[in-house]
């Protein structure tokens, strides 16, 4: 068990500038969280302030995708992260049937998050782990086995909290994502700006396949 059992530390001791850092994002978990707390990720203002607190060497984004649907809500935000500085891994989903009867769609991305983690446990010094997953725990802890360090960014502000009690223990710093929120949050103006744009959108469109043809 690390000294700091997780406990929160004022910003400026949690980083030093001269850390190689790595962000390991557990995609579904960090937009359930963001959503807990009724904020969206902005990911380019979520790079830029990493960037800001030493070295960031590589930020990866994990996320399972329905590759049967035409057409997936999270398929822009792939595309965009992939061209802007982010690491995507993504892995089809399964979908089975449970013993009751009911139809499940499983795509957990732990496997893949944590052997890209132990790969590049030589080379980076802190790890930030967005996640509350306590399946993670065990792999936390053998990071710091390693000599390095690992943030946890989730949040106990929500009901129930996202962060599991036994990873928040494990990690040497704990982040609470309500207070990022002003830092790597997206403008609330413009999310309704965009859903503006794209509501105008899709009625110039449905206007634009009932004008009738020559």
């Amino acid at each position: 068990m690390p000294i700091n059992q997780g406990r929160d530390r004022a910003e400026p001791t949690v980083f030093d500038p001269r850390e190689k850092i790595a962000l390991f994002i557990d995609g579904s978990n960090l937009y359930a969280t963001s959503k807990a707390l009724g904020f969206d990720i902005d990911y380019k203002r979520l790079l830029a302030e990493f960037q800001g607190r030493g070295y960031l060497l590589r930020a990866y984004y994990y996320t399972a995708l329905a590759e049967d649907q035409e057409y997936s809500s999270i398929r822009p935000l792939i595309d965009w992260l992939d061209y802007n500085g982010f690491t995507v891994i993504t892995k089809p989903t399964k979908e089975f049937v449970d013993a009751a009867g009911r139809r499940k769609i499983k795509g957990n991305m732990d496997i893949e998050l944590a052997v890209d983690v132990m790969e590049l446990a030589d080379s980076v010094d802190h790890f930030v782990l967005f996640s509350g997953d306590g399946d993670f725990r065990s792999l936390v802890e053998a990071v710091q086995r390693k000599g390095r360090k690992v943030t946890v960014v989730s949040t106990l502000a929500s009901q129930p909290p996202m962060i599991a009690d036994e990873l928040r223990r494990q990690a040497d710093h704990f982040i609470d994502l309500s207070t990022l929120q002003a830092k790597v949050g997206r403008d609330p103006i413009e999310r309704q700006q965009r859903q503006a744009d794209r509501a105008q959108t899709e009625i110039f469109a449905d206007e634009f396949e009932d004008e009738p043809t020559a």
